[in-house]
């Protein structure tokens, strides 16, 4: 069956934006008159995925005014998970994992895709990970600087390890934060350690089941940027939206 929901993941504020996300998180800062969060979701459902689900957390009320104004196509449904409600403060439980950890009820036994509120995928590239098979998948795209990421060490399909930020050439296959879990990935949730960076990292989760064999390597085509410092405005609204509006 093709997998229809998605986990967005759009709790932090992003510091990185400075005073732009002083009072709302970077998922809502605009671009060409939208929030940028807009662009993402209309590609995840023109991608054909129908049941998606908002993990947020720095101003859930504004993300909340922004779902009344934003059109859901029939057969759409957009939900709502505080990350800070279930688990806790920030200062308590924080990372990457987190949001995994509020969504199981949504999930249950299905598979699904994550990703993260502040990255910008292609149409394309989301529907090519809707893979109804037993493996989970993360998504690589190759990078001129690979050492500002997480680096995909492949054995053969199969993810064998990610690399953070290497500081020597390992390859240049980079993590993009867009993955296909099976329902596997919470018997791994609660086996992962806080990080050397006091986080709870889904990294940590997706080399735990690599271990198992678990994980394959989706490598992705098109256009994908990281929206998180303030130059990332233009060049997302100069480079990105050209693409897609062609």
């Amino acid at each position: 069956m093709p997998i229809k929901k998605v986990v967005v993941s759009a709790a932090g504020q992003g510091t990185r934006m400075q005073e732009l996300s002083k009072d709302k998180s970077k998922h809502l800062i605009t671009v060409n008159n939208r929030p940028f969060l807009a662009y993402l979701l209309d590609n995840i459902i023109k991608a054909g995925y129908s049941d998606i689900m908002l993990v947020v957390g720095f101003r859930q009320d504004l993300i909340a005014e922004f779902l009344k104004t934003y059109t859901l196509p029939a057969g759409v449904t957009i939900g709502m998970v505080n990350q800070f409600e279930v688990l806790g403060p920030k200062e308590k439980e924080y990372g990457t994992a987190c949001p995994l950890k509020c969504v199981k009820d949504f999930v249950g036994n299905e598979q699904f895709i994550s990703l993260v509120g502040d990255n910008f995928y292609s149409v394309a590239d989301l529907a090519s990970m809707n893979m109804d098979d037993e493996f989970c998948y993360v998504g690589g795209l190759k990078a001129e600087h690979p050492e500002r990421f997480g680096v995909l060490i492949e054995d053969e399909e199969f993810l064998k390890e990610i690399i953070e930020k290497p500081k020597e050439f390992v390859g240049d296959l980079i993590n993009t934060s867009l993955y296909k879990f099976t329902p596997a990935v919470f018997e791994k949730l609660p086996l992962i350690q806080k990080s050397v960076r006091g986080e709870y990292e889904i990294t940590d989760v997706l080399t735990l089941l690599a271990k198992d064999k678990k994980v394959k390597i989706k490598k992705l085509k098109d256009n994908w940027m990281d929206f998180g410092k303030q130059e990332d405005i233009k060049k997302f609204q100069e480079e990105f939206l050209k693409h897609e509006n062609k």
